[in-house]
């Protein structure tokens, strides 16, 4: 007669095991889903806000122009390089530089309850991205920000054109709240960018800067 240490393991035992291990990872995954979600919306801003640091310094360092626009979808960045002669006074046609798309889950968009104290008071909380000046030269009449060899953001108007604030607005449209939610702005004369975060204070929604 077999002693029991020597027994092997019952399919029935393995199956229970199986299914503890199963049972544990969903339950991982669920903790860990909120984490991962606040990791993309992170990532979307991080993003946003390092492409429009980065080619403004690189408008200043190698003299050139560079336009910012944000495709149809409202998922990812488009920079393109405009360039100018400056002997002829004659505008290129802008070229694709590269496309930085956002998580899949994360959109340039508005929620409800989006204060109506905008970040730098530009623009409104009903627009997800919002430019005084359209482009309409270059882009047909949608927003765009034209970062030039000073450091400022302007529009297409001409070169050079018009001072552009622009306000942007990240967030996760299928979040249960909108604190998560992050906004950039632009100055246009001077360039400066900023980064916001939404929070509640004394029961009132209020963008702060990052």
């Amino acid at each position: 007669m077999r002693s029991k240490k020597n027994r092997g393991v019952s399919l029935v035992e393995l199956m229970v095991v199986i299914s503890i291990g199963f049972t544990m990872a969903a339950v991982s995954v669920m903790a860990l889903m909120p984490m991962f979600q606040e990791n993309h919306l992170d990532q979307a801003y991080d993003t946003t806000i390092s492409v429009l640091r980065t080619y403004r310094n690189l408008a200043i360092s190698q003299g050139n122009r560079y336009i910012i626009t944000f495709p149809a979808g409202n998922q990812s960045i488009q920079v393109q390089l405009w360039g100018y002669n400056q002997s002829t006074g004659v505008s290129q046609a802008p070229t694709l530089a590269y496309t930085y798309p956002l998580p899949i889950d994360i959109k340039f968009a508005v929620q409800t309850g989006f204060p109506a104290a905008t970040p730098d008071s530009f623009g409104s909380a009903t627009q997800a991205i919002w430019t005084a000046n359209a482009c309409t030269i270059t882009q047909s009449g949608n927003p765009c920000i034209v970062f030039y060899p000073d450091g400022s953001a302007q529009d297409d108007a001409g070169n050079p054109g018009n001072y552009n604030n622009s306000l942007i607005y990240i967030t996760r449209p299928s979040a249960p709240n909108i604190y998560s939610s992050r906004a950039v702005s632009v100055w246009g004369a001077t360039g400066r960018i900023r980064g916001w975060r939404v929070y509640k204070e004394g029961g009132v929604n209020t963008w702060v800067q990052q």
